[in-house]
C-alpha cells in the first residue's frame, strides 16, 4: 500500500481567526493476476489441474489470453478476491469478495480440499460490476447468480474448485453431476484432487438444472468453449466462450476497476480519506 499526504487550508468565515487543515490520504492499494481461465485455448483446467499443486502453469506473455497460474501469487496471504470476466483483457464484469478468514493463500485454501465444500467468502460480493454491453449474462457461472463464493465443493466423485452458494449446490452424498462452475470434474477425487479417468474434468460450465438421469431424454451440460475430457460432445457440450475468467487478489483493496478498463498483471485502485484538524 502506497501513501501520499495532501494538506489543503480551508478558511472559516471571517468572524473567526481559526483555520481548518484537512488532509486528504491516498491509499494506493494493489491487486494481483493469480489465474486466468481460457475455456477455449486447448488446455482444461479442471478440478485436478494446477489449483491445488504449487506449480507455474502458461507464461506471463499470455496471461491474459491462455490459462495462467503464477505460483508466487498462487502462495501469498490474502484477504480479498476479485473474479474479473473479461475480452481480449478488457474487463467486461467484476465481482469482488472478502475472505471470512483472511491472511491465507489461495493454494492453502485450494488444498483444503477434505472435507472441502466450504463457503470462503462473507457478506456476498462487496463490489459488483456488468458492463452495459456485457452479453451471456443469464447463465454465467459467476455473474448470473447471487450469494458467496465456495471453494472445493465435492460430492460423491464429483468436484468443482469455484462455485457460487446461489447457484444448485449437490448434497455431499448424491451424485447427480448438477453442480456448476469453474475447475470442474465428474470423475475424480473431490477430497484429494486425484482424478479417476480423463473422460470428465472440464474447465468452465455454466449455470442450468441438467442432473445426469436426463441426459438420455432432454438435456446435456452446456460449457463455454471446448476445454474438457474425452467426453467432450457427448455429454459436455461445446459452447460459446463468454470470455477469460481472471482471478485477482489482495492484501486490501476492496474495489476493482470496472467495466472497460484494461487488465495488467497487477491492477492500482485508489482510495481518498479526508481528515479535518
Amino acid at each position: 500500500m502506497i501513501l501520499q499526504l495532501i494538506t489543503v487550508l480551508s478558511l472559516l468565515p471571517a468572524t473567526s481567526s481559526r483555520s481548518i487543515e484537512r488532509t486528504e490520504k491516498v491509499e494506493t492499494e494493489t491487486w494481483y493476476l493469480g489465474m486466468n481461465l481460457n475455456p477455449a485455448d486447448g488446455h482444461v483446467m479442471g478440478y485436478t489441474t494446477g489449483w491445488a499443486q504449487d506449480v507455474f502453469i502458461g507464461t506471463y506473455t499470455d496471461a491474459l489470453t491462455k490459462d495462467y497460474l503464477n505460483r508466487v501469487i498462487w502462495r501469498h496471504p490474502v484477504s480479498y478476491i476479485a473474479i474479473v470476466r473479461h475480452q481480449a483483457g478488457e474487463v467486461d464484469a467484476v465481482k469482488v469478495f472478502r475472505f471470512r478468514e483472511s491472511g491465507r493463500s489461495l493454494l492453502s485454501r485450494f488444498r483444503d480440499m477434505n472435507p472441502g465444500r466450504e463457503v470462503v467468502t462473507e457478506g456476498g460480493p462487496l463490489q459488483q460490476s456488468v458492463s452495459k454491453n456485457a452479453q451471456n449474462m443469464g447463465d454465467d457461472p459467476i455473474f448470473s447468480v447471487g450469494g458467496d463464493l465456495a471453494f472445493n465443493w465435492g460430492y460423491t466423485d464429483n468436484g468443482h474448485r469455484i462455485v457460487l452458494t446461489g447457484g444448485n449446490l449437490s448434497p455431499a452424498g448424491v451424485n447427480d453431476d448438477n453442480t456448476h462452475g469453474l475447475g470442474n470434474d465428474f470423475h475424480c477425487n473431490p477430497h484429494t484432487g486425484v482424478p479417476y479417468s480423463s473422460h470428465w474434468p472440464h474447465e468452465i460450465s455454466n449455470i442450468q438444472n441438467c442432473p445426469n438421469n436426463l441426459w438420455g431424454t432432454s438435456c446435456k451440460v452446456q460449457l463455454q468453449g471446448s476445454d474438457a475430457g474425452l467426453y467432450k460432445d457427448v455429454n459436455l457440450m461445446s459452447g460459446p466462450v463468454y470470455g477469460n475468467y481472471a482471478i485477482y487478489v489482495s492484501e486490501d483493496a476492496t474495489s476493482f476497476p470496472g467495466p472497460g478498463q484494461k487488465l495488467e498483471l497487477e491492477m492500482e485502485v485508489e482510495k481518498k480519506l479526508k481528515f479535518f484538524n
